[in-house]
């Protein structure tokens, strides 16, 4: 599976990461686009290093980068990711604001019907936000917060974060181990 992942300048980059880590280590072919709001982020947060992440990559794009395979509805991906998604990227998307090359991407998945999952990183939301929330999942896309479980009995962050990126991967089909599904009722 050919999969675009962005990583915006949202709280939770440690998301993204860990998606690039499970998709490289499943055999996708994944294309990566990292805003500089993101990088900054990653500062703060103390996450993984994007070097590593950035090797588990097929390719890696600069956000300006307009030019780009992924910015072309001729270059075929399969899905696309944007975790963590920031209002602003949302906007962009729900809007048609092609102004990066993680909005273009996204936009071609609209235009194409190919699978396209953002994970928005905010709270708590603006009527803006749920607008543009409500005019992304008219057009196609899935919304896909960041919220936690408790069925799975998570014991640590990495729990969370596993959780997390397991329902990613659930929404793109592709198998994993990351969490225990719920069986029903014991």
């Amino acid at each position: 599976m050919r999969v675009a992942v962005g990583i915006t300048g949202a709280s939770g980059v440690v998301l993204g990461q860990r998606l690039v880590e499970e998709l490289s280590k499943a055999g996708h072919e994944v294309h990566l686009v990292v805003s500089k709001g993101a990088v900054e982020v990653a500062r703060h947060e103390e996450s993984l290093s994007f070097a590593k992440v950035k090797k588990l990559a097929k390719r890696v794009y600069d956000e300006g980068d307009l030019a780009a395979p992924i910015s072309s509805s001729s270059f075929k991906i399969d899905a696309m990711v944007v975790c963590p998604c920031s209002m602003k990227t949302l906007s962009a998307i729900a809007n048609g604001y092609a102004d990066n090359l993680i909005s273009r991407a996204a936009e071609n998945c609209l235009k194409m019907n190919w699978k396209l999952v953002v994970v928005p990183r905010d709270t708590p939301l603006s009527l803006p936000s749920l607008e543009n929330m409500r005019k992304l999942k008219a057009a196609g896309g899935i919304i896909l917060p960041p919220n936690l479980s408790f069925y799975n009995k998570p014991e640590t962050i990495d729990d969370t974060i596993d959780f997390v990126v397991g329902k990613i991967l659930d929404t793109l089909d592709i198998q994993h181990d990351l969490y225990k599904k719920w069986g029903g009722k014991q």
